[in-house]
């Protein structure tokens, strides 16, 4: 529902005279998600929410009606590209300050979803253009009941999910000798099914030189065995089947044999320690009441890795925000491939995953936060991994 008082207060709290949505064809699915509109309409339609006031509509004439379930009776139906011009002037007449989907000098690429070519014309009628990332965030990132709902159920089958793999990693071992990353995979993905979950790719199951690649791509070519001796970790995310679900996400490891060797112990314990760093820097900054920026909690969980010799060996973000797809569209845990200055804000989640990858092997250890309406900070998904689990076989 498009909360038009809400929606006016917070352009009103930033500082702005104005918030403009545009898309064309899907490209800025933000402003589709806060407007409420199809995806990939066919034409350029863009929806000006003033300060204060009734919002304007521009919309095309093959499209007239794209936009007529937004408040606002005042609409210009253009087919004329010169048409579309003055109409985006007349949009934003009189404002100064306008909130787009935009990022200076493209510094956080999460954001910036419309094109330079229509930041221009807009900036041709005398507006500023500022970073909508936090408004985006209380419209689009913000979780409501069911959603939180879904987000705590998702977990609790997602940590599941660990005990079905690594008893199916035992029993495979115990029969076999062996069983390959990818029918682990295949038996994560029929957890997810049998309960009810979706995802929009297969978990990531790495052994050895596999688990120190963060991104590593399970394929037929490249399945690796796990047997005794092997290292291995684990990175899954799912959601409900249902409509507005929203993921939750993980990554743990673990070591086939009853003794985890010192290198592998000595790693994780590292990780360990910083993503408790990220989940203290959280807690600290609420408890205090003190706001808080996604870059922080990256710096204050990197600073362990870095202090412990390994900062080259840390080469992703801390964490990324969790909504309807596994990488949101809110805050990101972010100082490292951008500086994410929009503010942790209740009812939004993220994620905290602090890596160390070698060629040998990598140790990652992931955990979600979920900030609730009265801004208590819970870590979900069961009690984060400790220590390095050991499957005896």
């Amino acid at each position: 529902m498009f909360d038009l008082p809400a929606i006016q207060a917070a352009i009103r709290e930033v500082g702005c005279d104005g918030w403009l949505l545009y898309d064309f064809r899907g490209q800025n699915i933000l402003a589709q998600r806060v407007a409420g509109v199809m995806p990939k309409l066919s034409r350029r339609w863009f929806y000006f929410v003033p300060a204060s006031g009734e919002p304007r509509k521009l919309v095309h004439a093959i499209e007239p009606a794209s936009l007529d379930h937004l408040p606002g009776a005042n609409k210009t139906v253009y087919r004329r590209w010169q048409d579309l011009e003055a109409g985006v002037g007349a949009l934003v007449s009189g404002a100064k300050r306008v909130a787009m989907e935009y990022s200076e000098r493209n510094a956080n690429p999460y954001i910036g979803r419309v094109d330079a070519g229509t930041i221009e014309l807009v900036k041709s009628f005398g507006c500023a253009i500022v970073a909508s990332g936090d408004l985006i965030q209380q419209f689009e990132a913000v979780w409501d009941a069911d959603q939180e709902k879904s987000h705590f159920e998702a977990a609790t089958l997602c940590r599941a999910a660990y005990d079905v793999a690594f008893d199916f990693i035992a029993s495979e071992i115990k029969a076999h000798g062996k069983v390959m990353e990818r029918a682990v995979q295949a038996r994560i993905m029929k957890h997810f099914v049998d309960n009810g979950m979706t995802t929009y790719s297969p978990p990531i199951v790495g052994v050895g030189p596999h688990s120190g690649d963060p991104h590593f791509d399970n394929s037929d070519e490249n399945n690796a065995p796990i047997e005794r001796g092997s290292f291995v970790l684990i990175d899954l995310w799912a959601k409900m089947q249902r409509p507005r679900a929203v993921y939750a996400d993980y990554t743990r490891v673990c070591y086939v044999g009853a003794t985890v060797p010192d290198q592998y112990t000595k790693v994780f314990n590292v990780v360990a320690a910083a993503r408790d760093a990220g989940i203290k820097c959280v807690r600290d900054a609420f408890a205090a009441g003190r706001a808080l920026q996604g870059w922080e909690i990256d710096n204050a969980t990197r600073a362990v890795i870095e202090a412990a010799g390994y900062g080259e060996q840390y080469t992703h973000r801390t964490g990324h925000n969790i909504g309807q797809e596994v990488h949101g569209n809110g805050a990101h845990i972010d100082g490292l491939e951008t500086r994410d200055d929009r503010r942790i804000i209740p009812r939004t989640c993220f994620s905290i995953e602090p890596g160390i990858y070698l060629p040998e092997f990598g140790a990652r250890s992931e955990v979600d936060v979920y900030i609730d309406a009265n801004s208590k900070v819970h870590v979900t998904g069961g009690e984060p991994q400790r220590e390095v689990f050991k499957i005896v076989v």
